[in-house]
């Protein structure tokens, strides 16, 4: 089982690999689905877009 470190090592990796093959101004949600399609094949269970309970005022 990977600690918070080496998760976050391969995050950011990913998201290094992803922002060289595109680059900037993409819609957030083509990063996003294109960030799925990679860390799901890193084997490392997540749920993508999970709502929070918010309490305003």
């Amino acid at each position: 089982m990977l600690n918070e470190n080496e998760i976050a090592k391969v995050v950011v990796d990913s998201c290094f690999k992803i922002h060289q093959q595109y680059g900037p101004g993409l819609f957030e949600s083509v990063y996003e689905e294109i960030f799925y399609y990679e860390f799901n094949k890193t084997g490392i269970p997540f749920s993508r877009q999970q709502g929070i309970p918010l309490i305003h005022e």
